[in-house]
């Protein structure tokens, strides 16, 4: 688990900034972590610190990055 601060969603893309200064674009959120943050449409969500938990699938030649769980910082 790593800290993350959420910046935006934009073309089908979650980004996340990381602690270490790197920048991460995710395709994929569980379906369950959608359902507890609406990360495609509350504001708010914006610049929130978060634990986050996540895979690289790379199972298509292709890198997926999903987003597994997300826990506020508080």
């Amino acid at each position: 688990m790593r800290t993350a601060v959420f910046k935006s969603y934009k073309n089908g893309y979650f980004t996340f900034w990381f602690e270490n200064g790197e920048e991460l674009a995710f395709e994929e959120v569980h379906p369950r972590v959608l359902k507890q943050y609406d990360l495609k449409n509350d504001k708010s969500l914006i610049d929130t610190d978060f634990r986050i938990t996540f895979v690289e699938d790379d199972s298509d030649d292709e890198v997926i990055y999903r987003v597994e769980s997300l826990k506020p910082i508080e």
